[in-house]
């Protein structure tokens, strides 16, 4: 099973995300050159686990539960388009997530709990964002410079309250990819 741990977005932020990002899906010309994201598979990546044996679930499972229960339902600020590592030469067109030290103490208790467990630490730095889409191949300049430009121009700034955390399938298809969710645990239930 390809496994991930995620706060997903309500359907009403994954619908506005999705309509004020339109300019820069545009901006590429369709979807050859970038894989965006659909509105349903919109959502907020805590960790990424990779191939795991499907017995390794209950134990996830627990291991969620434990340090959600310990961390506090929080609110977070969504706005702002940005690129990884940057426009000039983008592998990652995101949405960001501004700072909230809950969200990045729910972070480090989830590496915590996961290396506790065998896993190994992922070594990069958590930076929250909301991936919109992957580049598939190199962009000409004008195309970076059009998506840099409808980037800037999207101001859209938004509060959404993270309740849960969920352990994630992710099954790659023709299609594109498919999530299920495993297992959700709310936070601060304890």
């Amino acid at each position: 099973m390809r496994l991930f741990i995620a706060i997903n977005l309500p359907p009403v932020e994954r619908g506005a995300i999705r309509t004020v990002t339109a300019s820069a899906r545009v901006a590429v010309g369709g979807g050859r050159e970038v894989s965006w994201v659909t509105e349903q598979c919109l959502h907020l990546t805590m960790r990424f686990l990779g191939e795991q044996p499907e017995q390794s679930v209950p134990d996830l499972r627990i291991a969620l539960e434990g340090v959600a229960r310990r961390s506090p339902a929080m609110k977070l600020q969504i706005g702002g388009v940005g690129a990884f590592p940057n426009f000039r030469s983008p592998r990652v067109v995101w949405m960001g997530v501004a700072h909230e030290p809950r969200l990045e103490l729910l972070h480090h208790d989830l590496e915590t709990a996961l290396a506790e467990r065998g896993y190994e630490t992922s070594g990069r730095a958590f930076r929250p964002h909301i991936t919109l889409g992957r580049v598939r191949r190199e962009l000409s300049r004008d195309s970076t410079n059009a998506l840099a430009a409808a980037a800037r121009a999207v101001h859209y700034r938004s509060t959404v309250e993270a309740r849960s955390v969920e352990l994630m399938t992710s099954e790659l298809l023709s299609s594109g990819p498919r999530y299920t969710m495993v297992a959700s645990a709310p936070l601060g239930s304890g």
